[in-house]
């Protein structure tokens, strides 16, 4: 019997060790290897210097999921909401013809086919003089540094720095249409800082001086990126597959003489230009882009008769893959601008 009594205590003795192990083994590999940092920590992205002065995004209209909100052991990291990676179909348009489709936001009867049969006003023919100005009335604008389905308190919508936000972008545009022979202008002004009032005022501005300084200009291009969102504060990144590789979905966004903007009479030459790069852009990446958005809108498009407004991706995308889109782009208006 005291035998026994004693076989026990040994067993008891050897359970208690094992747990005292078990927890210090615990306590070893979660606080002191991961120290206070959490998976969110660890995947979320850097916030280099981000500054974020201005939110503005547009209504999505789709029922999507409540965002499930966390708050990591790192109170700077907390998760704001969900990304949500949709594809908008241009072929639900409510005017189309051929490769083109137009989204009509206005209260004009546009006919596309006539827009985009008829020639436009100037050609592009002669390239030892600047053709083309690219420019970004917002160009503060950016992507996530890194592909997730969450954003936090550090993924800021706006930087500064010119290496991940629509100056990168245009650069690369204005890169690939000189590449390809198509004398072309990339003004870095960042029109939206300090100040975002005034954006457009400013961005004409710069226009006006560069159509002066160089008057052989014919087509300007503003580059911006969107921004979508839904009711639960979960942002949508918006994508297509090209060629195996996602590309952040394009659109154009071209202005009227409707509504309130009573000063835009050749608004349909910059349209013919539109459907003109919408078609291309179809012809060479099915799906890539979005509708053509026609808005009662300027835009600054006034300006010249070879304007256009084109959004890449919204803040929801990659910068990797609005960079891929705007490749695309500058091969899409390179094969086109030949044409011209």
């Amino acid at each position: 019997m005291k035998l026994n009594r004693n076989r026990f205590c040994i067993v008891l003795v050897n359970i208690c060790c094992l747990a005292v192990c078990s927890f210090s083994f615990y306590r070893l590999l979660f606080f002191n290897d991961f120290g206070n940092k959490s998976l969110f920590d660890i995947n979320a992205s850097a916030s280099n210097g981000y500054e974020e002065y201005a939110v503005f995004s547009s209504a999505s209209g789709e029922k999507t999921e409540t965002a499930q909100k966390s708050i990591p052991a790192n109170s700077d990291s907390v998760v704001l909401g969900k990304v949500l990676e949709k594809y908008i179909s241009p072929y639900t348009a409510n005017t189309s013809y051929k490769n083109i489709y137009l989204k009509n936001s206005t209260d004009l009867n546009v006919d596309i086919k006539s827009l985009f049969e008829s020639n436009l006003s100037f050609n592009l023919k002669d390239n030892s003089a600047p053709q083309v100005l690219i420019i970004n009335t917002h160009a503060t604008e950016s992507y996530l540094l890194q592909e997730k389905n969450f954003y936090d308190e550090r993924d800021k919508s706006r930087t500064t720095d010119n290496t991940h936000n629509m100056i990168a972008i245009g650069e690369i545009v204005a890169n690939k249409l000189n590449s390809n022979g198509i004398n072309t202008i990339h003004d870095k002004t960042q029109h939206d800082y300090p100040s975002y009032n005034e954006s457009y005022s400013r961005a004409a501005k710069t226009i006006i001086s560069n159509l002066n300084k160089h008057p052989s200009i014919k087509v300007v291009i503003d580059l911006h990126r969107d921004s979508i969102s839904t009711a639960d504060n979960d942002k949508i990144k918006l994508t297509k597959v090209i060629n195996g590789k996602k590309a952040a979905q394009i659109m154009l966004v071209m202005g009227s003489q409707s509504g309130n903007t009573k000063n835009f009479p050749n608004y349909k030459e910059n349209l013919k230009l539109a459907t003109k790069i919408q078609s291309k852009i179809e012809e060479k990446y099915k799906g890539l882009a979005r509708s053509i958005s026609l808005m009662p809108k300027n835009y600054n498009e006034s300006l010249t008769t070879g304007s256009v407004l084109i959004e890449i991706g919204t803040d929801a995308n990659t910068f990797e893959e609005a960079a891929y889109s705007a490749e695309l782009l500058g091969n899409a208006l390179s094969a086109l601008f030949k044409e011209l």
